[in-house]
């Protein structure tokens, strides 16, 4: 084996690792659970989905986001409250799990800004896309006007959320910093 294919390879089983311990992360932080009058709970979701994209880019982010709603469609009780099957996915909170995806895909876009916060801007915007699904999904689901799901299920979060994208920013720059003194990289 030469060395070049030697570092490929390390560099694929670091990066499969990765994604893995950071699906891992998501699934842990959605566990815990505040229950809402709505029927959705404040969680910490928010903060370990934009984590994930921070720490592994748009591609990677992505797909481990994607892995975690795999596992929890397939029956593995990683949303919230230790629930799972794709009942969730067509609930009352269905459309943020979805939703996600783009907030996943835009903060890991958001990490080649030069400027870190200009890499919070992309995330902010998937933040909006994250709320809006969810709150269209929800006006659907729960048989409501869109303006009474946004009053219920989305402003009320809006400054949890926001502070966790921008929280997920910075635990990203010191996790990386750390990481690149100790030589680690994926």
């Amino acid at each position: 084996m030469t060395s070049t294919s030697a570092v490929s390879n390390r560099s694929s089983v670091q990066a499969l690792t990765a994604t893995a311990m950071f699906t891992a992360v998501l699934s842990v932080l959605s566990i815990l659970q505040i229950p809402m009058p709505s029927g959705v709970p404040i969680t910490l979701q928010t903060f370990a989905v934009a984590l994930c994209g921070y720490m592994l880019g748009a591609r990677r982010g992505t797909v481990c986001v994607a892995l975690y709603l795999l596992l929890g469609v397939v029956g593995l009780p990683v949303f919230t409250g230790m629930t799972a099957g794709i009942g969730r996915i067509f609930g009352f909170t269905g459309g943020f799990l979805y939703g996600f995806l783009p907030l996943a895909l835009l903060c890991g876009a958001g990490v080649r800004a030069s400027n870190k916060l200009l890499a919070l801007l992309p995330g902010i915007l998937g933040l909006a896309l994250c709320h809006f699904f969810g709150t269209a999904h929800y006006s659907a689901v729960a048989d409501c006007g869109i303006l009474q799901a946004f009053l219920l299920v989305s402003l009320p979060y809006l400054v949890k959320d926001i502070l966790s994208v921008a929280g997920a920013l910075a635990v990203s720059v010191v996790l990386k910093k750390t990481m690149n003194r100790a030589g680690i990289t994926f």
